[in-house]
């Protein structure tokens, strides 16, 4: 069973990550809650994990991990006004096949890579409708954003991004790296996720979008 609170938490991170490919700060989820203090965020974070709805990595910031979510529960059930009912089955999902284009810099920029033979199986609920391919990271300097070296990042194709969103964006031409995007005037600044690296100014007529971060896969071995 879960309290409102903790239904509303889950969702609200569940939501986050599906649109941004990583875990909202606990200032938005402060925000998104409407309570007063970090600590009650806190609690219903861990109530989230005893009931194993929610797994959260210590040894990385910002990285939650949704594991499932409960059901609806039937309107002929009666049960206390704060309290949802929780599904511990996890159901099978179909899955998507997108093209894998190979590796991404998260450092430095590498030649794109656009032709491939190999291909990613993905639940196809972990993205909405649009055109989608995937890329693995190598590099660390998106670290802080959850993203980390090795990971296969999930990218819907698309010309378009808001300020803030984390892109695949290729220079020159030539060259493509994965970074968040902040439009300055005539410029555009590819921030990195790690104090380490440095903002890369580029004009913009000189980059290109090609796609923004939907959704990511680590595979623990």
């Amino acid at each position: 069973m879960l309290t409102r609170k903790q239904h509303k938490l889950l969702l609200f991170i569940d939501s986050h990550l599906k649109q941004t490919g990583f875990s909202p700060s606990f200032d938005e989820m402060k925000e998104a809650m409407g309570l007063r203090s970090k600590s009650g965020i806190h609690r219903l974070i861990s109530g989230l994990e005893e009931r194993g709805f929610l797994r959260r990595h210590h040894h990385r910031a910002r990285a939650l991990e949704v594991i499932h979510l409960p059901e609806i529960m039937p309107a002929s059930e009666t049960l206390p006004a704060n309290v949802v009912r929780g599904d511990f089955s996890r159901p099978q999902t179909a899955a998507l096949k997108i093209p894998l284009y190979g590796r991404i810099a998260a450092g430095l920029p590498i030649e794109a890579m656009a032709e491939t033979d190999t291909f990613l199986d993905i639940p196809k609920d972990m993205v909405g409708s649009g055109d989608y391919y995937a890329l693995e990271v190598t590099g660390d300097s998106m670290i802080e954003a959850g993203i980390m070296d090795g990971d296969h990042v999930i990218i819907r194709r698309t010309e378009d991004a808001e300020n803030g969103q984390i892109v695949v964006a290729l220079i020159d031409n030539s060259e493509v790296t994965l970074k968040r995007l902040r439009r300055k005037g005539n410029t555009i600044a590819l921030e990195p996720a790690n104090p380490r690296y440095e903002t890369r100014i580029v004009p913009a007529e000189r980059l290109h979008i090609q796609g923004r971060l939907a959704g990511l896969i680590r595979q623990y071995h």
